[in-house]
């Protein structure tokens, strides 16, 4: 029997993506290599609870701190990691798993419990917008809009989201943003912005096919003012991963971002919506996180 096991401590959020994980544990020790790793849970209680778990967890003697939910949870859990020793590993519940999509991690529980069995582990680039951390995907403008309201909807989940986003869309307008990426400036009326780091804000629809975490940018992914008509267009180059060709969409990579908009408006990052004033610094921290990928 192995003396040497890895601490392994699972922060449980137990309504993300609408399912239940009460059966969780039994999975776990199902499937998690007991000779290599001994477990220890935590289900959150309320919003920002899993943020400090994460705290905690990382000033003990714990190897690697798993996150169990959707990009939100994800982003509590690995805002407290960022330049530490520890490693975060993911199993996705949400509704998109961007993040998780990405980095090529089982959507299964079972399947993501036996990865990280294999302990196969990347140092990646995180992102801080003034100054808080986001990992998958921040943004202004629609998407962040609809991430505000579907925080106040009582239903959950893909459904409900693709729902709201069709009524929200008839009546959102583009807004104007000026923009200085790396020292160049540019003005424009956007229907939304998205600052990648990653490739896709789940569900496989790609706003930045040709993104990367280990690259050392972010990519500045403008949404040009489009009509109704056109929407099918931009849904389809979405999800084929086209939108690096598109004529709706201009991409433009860089390390140091700035937006200024006429007024204070929600933001969001990785998915969880947060209001925000005028003016808007975003960073890229190159090589800043451990995390467990397939």
């Amino acid at each position: 029997m192995s003396v040497n096991k890895s601490n392994i401590f699972f922060i449980i959020n137990p309504i993300s993506g609408g399912k239940k994980k009460s059966s969780l544990p039994s999975l776990i020790d199902q499937y998690l290599d007991k000779e290599k790793f001994a477990p220890i849970y935590a289900f959150t209680e309320y919003v920002g609870h899993a943020s400090e778990l994460a705290e905690e967890a990382e000033k003990k003697n714990y190897d690697i701190i798993v996150a169990v939910g959707g990009d939100g949870t994800i982003n509590e859990v690995a805002s407290k990691l960022v330049h530490s020793d520890k490693i975060l590993a993911i199993i996705p519940f949400g509704s998109g798993n961007g993040l998780a999509r990405f980095l090529n991690i089982p959507l299964t529980a079972q399947k993501a419990i036996s990865l990280i069995n294999t302990g196969k582990h990347q140092v990646i680039d995180t992102a801080e917008l003034n100054g808080k951390k986001f990992f998958n995907m921040a943004g202004m403008g629609f998407d962040a809009h609809l991430s505000s309201v579907f925080a106040g909807n009582k239903k959950r989940g893909l459904k409900s989201y693709v729902e709201l986003g069709f009524k929200e869309i008839t009546t959102y307008k583009a807004q104007p943003y000026r923009i200085d990426i790396d020292g160049v400036k540019y003005d424009n009326d956007a229907f939304a912005i998205s600052i990648a780091n990653s490739s896709q804000y789940g569900n496989n629809v790609y706003i930045s096919p040709k993104s990367s975490l280990i690259d050392g940018y972010l990519d500045v992914c403008i949404i040009h003012p489009i009509s109704l008509v056109k929407l099918p267009v931009l849904a389809f180059q979405m999800i084929t991963a086209k939108t690096h060709k598109s004529s709706l969409v201009k991409i433009i990579r860089g390390k140091h971002i700035k937006i200024e908009r006429n007024a204070p408006d929600a933001v969001h990052l990785d998915g969880e919506p947060l209001q925000l004033g005028e003016s808007l610094e975003i960073k890229i921290v190159p090589a800043s996180l451990k995390i467990l990928s397939n």
